[in-house]
């Protein structure tokens, strides 16, 4: 089987000795000399994952984290600053909040950056799950919050990123665009046009076919420019425990960022492929599939509970669990942690079976990586990548996919 292609996900995390030492110090997230240097550090993470083959580096949009758990607002700013620095990795984000932006704006930022970097470049859309700030950027169509779980909000969720992510396709790729939705609409006020637009005869002799009508209306738009790719950059789109969610990316031809367990994984996956087929796209198993996970690769067992300890017990207990079902009052922390799925690691042996494990159930033809930077100390993600790069990565090409995954072929 092939080897993924490796994607390295960091926000960053605002760095504090723990819980404790991150309530002292509140708002962490505002910490202009923490934020300052982990910005900068970051530099020298991307250019080793470049030196060591890695396919992508990318960030996440979210907003408001005080607590400095995770600080990233704009990854647009990112992806363009990152693009100036290399020239071999490609750069993206899983990615930006549909509910919560303009399709317009998203066509013509993405578009640039695809220029800037010259098709070095991919585009992540996410429905929303924080409702501290989706609720809040997403004011303007009442937009809410999501866990997928069939409500009302959801469902109108889904609606308006199913919508807005449709225009962004339609700006990128028609000269012409009339965007009659929902919850948007372009020109706007749809029913008369833009009526009075004073260089309406130069916009109808040399503008977009159909731009301006007779009357010297404006009836169409043309967003410009037009993505570098064609027909435009390739599609990510997260996806949390969602059948749906799934079947729309197969229906769309979009890769799936998977934040699921590996047999959870194998069962959208082939929810994928057979979704996909009856919209005449054809696909292998594991194509178009992303994997997230959280790798830790360490020197014994007691240095990767160490690492859980130190680097991902505070946000995945104060952060990630609350949004999800409600947790024993006792809980072992730590052993939730390796039971989740989601992280894999251990020693460099250890860490190398559970990863061989995981694509043998899927061989998927993506794999994110995501460390808790800067809580984990630049040299020490570096270091870890390189040994996922150098010990475990070659590997993955000899795995034997997995009785299941040998009958789907």
């Amino acid at each position: 089987m092939p080897r993924p292609k490796v994607i390295l996900q960091l926000y960053p995390m605002i760095p504090a000795a723990n819980e404790d030492d991150r309530k002292r110090q509140r708002p962490l997230g505002r910490r202009r000399d923490l934020y300052h240097k982990a910005l900068h550090d970051w530099l020298d993470i991307i250019r080793a994952a470049e030196e060591l083959g890695v396919w992508g580096a990318s960030t996440i949009e979210h907003h408001l984290h005080s607590e400095g758990y995770e600080v990233g607002p704009n990854p647009g700013i990112l992806n363009a600053w990152w693009a100036g620095q290399f020239k071999k990795i490609n750069v993206g984000a899983l990615g930006y909040v549909m509910a919560t932006q303009d399709p317009i704006r998203i066509a013509e930022e993405t578009a640039i950056l695809d220029h800037i970097t010259q098709g070095r470049y991919f585009v992540g859309f996410a429905r929303g799950y924080q409702s501290r700030w989706t609720n809040t950027l997403g004011q303007f169509t009442e937009a809410r919050a999501t866990l997928s779980d069939g409500s009302s909000d959801d469902e109108r969720n889904r609606e308006i990123f199913e919508e807005r992510v449709g225009m962004v396709l339609k700006c990128w790729q028609e000269d012409s665009v009339q965007l009659n939705g929902k919850f948007y609409q372009a020109p706007y006020p749809l029913d008369t046009g833009i009526v009075g637009y004073p260089a309406n005869k130069i916009a109808q002799s040399a503008g977009g076919e159909g731009e301006v009508d007779a009357s010297g209306a404006l009836r169409k738009f043309s967003v410009v420019p037009s993505p570098y790719q064609r027909p435009h950059p390739p599609v990510f789109v997260a996806v949390a425990r969602s059948e749906p969610s799934v079947r729309y990316c197969a229906r769309n031809g979009f890769a799936v960022v998977h934040f699921s367990k590996g047999d959870g994984v194998a069962k959208y996956a082939q929810i994928y492929v057979d979704e996909a087929a009856k919209h005449g796209r054809q696909f292998q198993f594991g194509q178009k599939q992303n994997i997230c996970r959280w790798p830790h690769i360490a020197k014994s067992t007691e240095d990767y509970h160490r690492k859980l300890t130190e680097y991902d017990l505070d946000i995945y207990k104060n952060f990630y669990s609350p949004f999800f079902p409600q947790l024993p009052a006792n809980v072992d922390w730590i052993q939730n942690m390796q039971d989740s799925g989601l992280f894999l690691g251990g020693t460099l042996e250890q860490a190398r079976t559970l990863f061989q494990q995981e694509y043998a159930k899927v061989p998927s033809e993506y794999l994110t990586l995501i460390w808790h930077y800067a809580q984990q100390p630049k040299e020490e993600v570096i270091w870890e990548l390189e040994q996922f790069m150098q010990h475990i990565w070659p590997t993955l090409e000899a795995v034997e996919p997995s009785p299941a995954v040998a009958r789907a072929a």
